[in-house]
Order: structure tokens, then C-alpha cells, then sequence
């Protein structure tokens, strides 16, 4: 479990992909204040992974075809930075909201546009997942935790959202390269995919 609070970029240093799956070595460094240990979840841009193998600095990461089939981990470059947050334990104050690292589906960035010292960014959403997303609500975009503070299209196109930037986020996050056409991992809110499940087992059984 995770909270979306990015606590250190990394940089990925290598990635290997073939047809059982791929490894990722990736530079995390600068979570040097955290005891990283074998078999460590990390959420590497959202998308929780195990630590395989750690030495002064460098990670080891298996992705399973299953994972790579929900993410765009094949759009990675060595040198992309991402972002990293290690698992809450129950000390960890909870900052941003409920994540599991699991992620729904891949969502497109359609805009940015400067708003003062933030950035506003229009993201669109296929129309399964769109349902999930509310005004105000919490979801959570390459690991990051954000508020969606304006909803602007429900379609069977998909829908498309606004989150509002702010300077300390973008100084702390890969958010701030995304520019229109980047696709970005989404995990929606735990508690709606919840209330959803409940709902339509509930209707189904009535």
C-alpha cells in the first residue's frame, strides 16, 4: 500500500524486454534515507514492483508480461526519471489517499496550460474508467496523488479531466515532462472500485 506522496525521483538506467517479460534497473539513490531491503515493494511511476536485487544504489525490477500488458513501461527510455515512494507502514502519516500500486489503465495527456506559478493538465480516460472518476475525488496519476478539480466530458469516448499542478509538485515529480500525447498510468480510487463491486453484485443477486 502506498499513499501517492513521491518521496524521491530515480532514474531507469537500463531495461531489458523480451517475451517472458522485462527487468528494469533503476537508479534509486536518492531514496537513500529509506533501509531498502530484497523483496521491497516500491512503487516505480505508480505501478508497485518488487525489489529483485539491490546494491549502492541500483534496483533490480521483474515485470511480469501481465504488468507490461497494463502499463506503459515499453514507453520508457534509460534516462526517463520516475517517480518513487517506498510502502507506508503504520507510522507513515497518510498525506495523499488510499493506493495499492495496482494500475487500471493507461490514460492520455491531452493538454497543459500555465496557470500562474502551476500548470493545469486536461487528461483523458477510457469511458470504463471514466466512471470512477469524480470532481474532487482522488486519483492517482504515475504514482502521484491529485485531486481532480474539474470534470469536463463523460462519453463513450472516455472522459476527460483537470488537475491543477502546483509549483511543489512539479518540482518533485516527473508530472512536469508530460506534455500532449504522454500516456500516464491511472489507478482510480479503492473505495469506488469498492462501492461498485458491492452495487453490482447487489443487483445481480436481488
Amino acid at each position: 500500500m502506498f499513499t501517492g506522496i513521491i518521496q524521491a525521483l530515480g532514474r531507469l538506467e537500463k531495461i531489458d524486454i523480451d517475451a517472458l517479460g522485462c527487468r528494469l534497473n533503476v537508479n534509486i539513490q536518492a531514496l537513500s534515507d529509506q533501509e531498502i531491503k530484497l523483496g521491497d515493494s516500491i512503487a516505480v511511476n505508480g505501478v508497485c514492483l518488487t525489489v529483485v536485487n539491490y546494491d549502492q544504489g541500483q534496483a533490480l525490477f521483474d515485470v511480469s508480461l501481465e504488468s507490461l500488458s497494463k502499463t506503459c513501461i515499453e514507453d520508457w527510455k534509460v534516462g526517463d526519471e520516475v517517480n518513487l515512494e517506498t510502502a507506508l507502514t503504520l507510522q507513515t502519516p497518510l498525506g495523499g489517499h488510499i493506493v495499492t500500486g495496482h494500475v487500471d489503465g493507461i490514460g492520455v495527456t491531452l493538454e497543459r496550460e500555465d496557470a500562474g506559478d502551476a500548470i493545469k493538465m486536461l487528461f483523458q480516460v477510457p469511458a470504463e474508467l471514466g466512471r470512477y472518476i469524480a470532481q474532487k475525488g482522488s486519483v492517482c496519476i504515475d504514482g502521484v496523488s491529485l485531486t481532480t478539480n474539474q470534470l469536463l466530458e463523460d462519453s463513450q469516448q472516455g472522459t476527460t479531466f483537470a488537475v491543477m499542478l502546483v509549483p511543489h509538485t512539479l518540482s518533485v515529480t516527473s508530472l512536469k515532462r508530460l506534455e500532449a500525447g504522454s500516456r500516464v498510468h491511472i489507478e482510480i480510487d479503492v473505495i469506488a472500485r469498492y462501492l461498485d463491486r458491492m452495487q453490482s453484485y447487489d443487483s445481480k443477486n436481488i
